[in-house]
């Protein structure tokens, strides 16, 4: 918010800073209770299922939702951001080992029969061809965003003019980007040597879906277990990580408006008020996850844009020097990228069209 308001002045700075972060910060949290209750389910029906001795009854998805929801409300009272640095650290483990798991047993299990590599591109418009290729470039640019990394480094770093945080938050941002392609370039090129075509067009869980429909059956009830329990932590803490963002913005809100600190039960009142909000619009908007790269594609620019515009406006480099050129040309490109993808998903979605299955999880 600060560097928005020193770049981009008071007004337009925090129009493009608050709200794009909240609309991401938000949205988030909503399929993560999406995600989060489908797990449960996945991991209640492992575990029952077969099983003889278990006569326990499924919940439905709306009542998953909600216990996720509360198991989220209970983490979410810690303070700050500085708080949630061990929540942090157990998602960004949890995430390794899922994804290591996934792609791993994925190669060493026989492949299914029909599987392919190539596409139907014979009976597919240009414009279809095209908007393929934006969708892809989407999903990647969406795998490697960086928001949250950015504002959470932002949050827990010290930082004064006489000893800046320079060389630690790169550092952190360097180790961070290592860690995401570890665990996404295994993921992909492995989940697509395994399943192909098979691979569901589901919203962020696809190779999760494929390896539990098509190789779930021949995988032991713990491995599976397991599986579908690290995916729930990590929801769980990523939860935090995003929520927090939000729950900042309130408590200042208060504070400011009352002129003292904010009491530990308004805090807890606000952060059960929003967990409750996000659960009822993940039960309103159950299909949130097919329209991620629609939704997450309008806050590209926190990433690919602002920083260049940004760096443009406080450093002030010579006008149409190489640096100011590179920055310039980045940040336009980050734009034109945004608005490519928004209008890709969008014509996505004309095309195939969206299962718009209100308040029916």
């Amino acid at each position: 918010m600060h560097l928005a308001i020193v770049s981009f002045g008071p007004k337009l700075g925090k129009l493009l800073a608050l709200f794009p972060v909240l609309y991401n910060s938000g949205g988030t949290c909503i399929i993560l209770i999406i995600t989060g209750g489908w797990t449960l389910d996945l991991i209640f029906n492992t575990l029952c299922n077969h099983d003889a001795m278990c006569h326990a009854k499924s919940l439905t998805n709306t009542e998953w939702f909600l216990v996720f929801t509360c198991l989220a409300i209970l983490i979410a009272q810690l303070p700050n951001m500085n708080s949630v640095a061990w929540v942090s650290l157990i998602g960004a483990i949890t995430i390794v080992l899922y994804s290591t798991l996934i792609w791993a047993l994925s190669i060493t299990k026989d492949r299914p029969i029909g599987i392919s590599y190539s596409q139907s591109d014979k009976l597919k418009s240009n414009m279809e061809k095209f908007s393929d290729v934006l969708n892809a470039l989407g999903i990647i640019a969406l795998a490697f965003k960086g928001h949250n990394v950015i504002l959470e480094i932002q949050g827990t770093l010290p930082s004064s003019p006489k000893q800046t945080s320079y060389k630690s938050m790169c550092t952190g941002v360097t180790i961070s980007y290592i860690v995401i392609a570890m665990c996404q370039y295994p993921l992909a090129i492995g989940g697509f040597w395994a399943y192909g075509n098979k691979v569901p067009y589901s919203g962020g869980h696809g190779l999760l879906t494929a390896f539990s429909q098509i190789h779930g059956p021949n995988t032991s009830k713990l491995i599976m277990t397991s599986i579908y329990l690290l995916v729930l932590v990590n929801c769980l803490c990523t939860f935090q990580v995003y929520a927090m963002v939000v729950f900042d913005n309130l408590e200042v809100r208060y504070t400011s408006k009352k002129n003292q600190p904010c009491p530990r039960w308004v805090r807890t009142f606000l952060r059960i008020f929003y967990a409750g909000l996000a659960f009822f619009l993940s039960v309103t908007f159950p299909f949130l996850g097919s329209l991620a790269p629609l939704v997450g594609g309008a806050t590209l620019p926190l990433t690919f844009a602002y920083p260049c515009f940004m760096w443009i406006a406080m450093r002030k480099p010579r006008p149409n020097g190489l640096v100011w050129f590179i920055n310039m040309g980045l940040g336009c490109f980050g734009i034109v990228l945004t608005i490519l993808i928004v209008i890709a998903a969008a014509w996505t979605l004309a095309d195939k069209g969206l299962k718009a299955n209100f308040y029916k999880p």
